[in-house]
């Protein structure tokens, strides 16, 4: 497993070693111990989710607020997506920016997303089965959201606006400036 810091501090491209003959493939999708090694970061995962979803669907951007954050290790494991991760930790060198990567059955990469940042993605796909593993459990009332299309992050989520499929939560979230988290 090779592991890439990306623009965003504490936020990592995952790529594993993968071992491919005649009768297919092998990797180790994740190894705790490499992984707080190589980063310094905690990697104890308690939640792993799975959702399917249909080419334009957008998801996010969402985030656990409090002592119910969520650092997410995320991966595509059918189809492909583009994946975002947005620092709003507000002490952070980075607050504010944003990072987007195509996840994808074929490159199987993975995002570690620490706690802090928003995070979301849009169907690039026909569909796309998307994994995610949380460090802390979900908790309803601590959930929150950006707006997708906010203007202060200007982020490319690499599908046209008007296709985007958006539940109603998404649509009416907070502007970044609101600063709900």
């Amino acid at each position: 497993m090779k592991i890439q810091e990306t623009p965003l501090k504490d936020c990592y491209i995952i790529e594993p070693t993968i071992f491919e003959d005649e009768r297919g493939y092998f990797f180790e999708k994740f190894n705790e111990k490499k992984f707080e090694e190589l980063t310094g970061m905690n990697g104890h995962f308690v939640q792993d989710n799975i959702s399917k979803s249909s080419y334009g669907v957008l998801r996010g951007l969402h985030f656990q607020k409090g002592e119910h954050a969520q650092a997410k290790l995320v991966s595509c494991l059918e189809g492909g997506v583009w994946d975002i991760a947005v620092d709003l930790r507000e002490n952070s060198p980075t607050f504010g920016q944003w990072f987007g990567i195509e996840l994808n059955d074929e490159n199987k990469l993975q995002l570690y997303i620490p706690r802090g940042f928003g995070h979301g993605f849009s169907v690039l796909s026909t569909t796309a089965v998307f994994s995610y593993k949380c460090d802390n459990f979900y908790n309803k009332e601590s959930e929150g959201s950006v707006k997708f299309n906010d203007p202060d992050l200007g982020i490319d989520w690499k599908i046209e606006e008007k296709d985007a499929i958006l539940s109603y939560k998404d649509q009416n979230a907070p502007n970044f400036k609101d600063r709900n988290f």
